[in-house]
């Protein structure tokens, strides 16, 4: 076990230490299309790492490899969908924060739809945590979801470092 939470935290050092690294401000942001480029880069990586991970923690014998990793793809899909509306969630705060636009309306628009978000993420596991204890088994189904928790705490924590708090409340 201690492999594999070496991985771990390599993999959220990774994370972690790649923001840390890039230069704080730029001259000018880059265009959306270039962002999501860079976006999907990370996500293919990161998604790389868990399955090195979900590899070492749950080594699958081939018939459970055979009814797990096909799950597994649809979780990743949805996941992504996910994903995809945290980042728009991301944009969106950092847009009005750096404008200095932030208001009570949008905040409380921003925090009904993150809470959503994290709703989803809950909902997400809940379905595919059922579909792999009844196609697999549950102890594989429990070591599928201690991977993804471990992974979304180090992402969260990576989002979490490089979000600027909010200053005031509004006027």
């Amino acid at each position: 076990m201690k492999p594999v939470l070496c991985s771990l935290a390599i993999l959220a050092a990774a994370l972690l230490f790649q923001g840390c690294a890039s230069t704080p401000k730029q001259a000018a942001p880059a265009s959306p299309d270039e962002a999501r480029a860079y976006f999907e880069v990370l996500r293919s990586d990161f998604n790389a790492g868990k399955i090195r991970a979900l590899n070492e923690v749950m080594k699958l014998t081939v018939t459970e490899a055979d009814k797990f990793w096909p799950i597994y793809r649809n979780y990743e899909r949805d996941l992504a969908a996910v994903g995809d509306r945290k980042l728009a969630l991301v944009v969106e705060f950092m847009r009005h924060h750096n404008a200095g636009t932030l208001t009570d309306q949008n905040s409380r628009e921003l925090a009904a739809r993150w809470l959503q978000n994290v709703q989803d993420r809950l909902e997400l596991w809940k379905k595919y945590h059922q579909q792999m204890s009844e196609a697999v088994s549950p102890v594989r189904a429990a070591q599928f979801l201690q991977v993804e928790n471990q992974m979304a705490i180090f992402v969260d924590l990576s989002i979490a470092s490089e979000m600027p708090l909010i200053d005031a409340a509004p006027k």
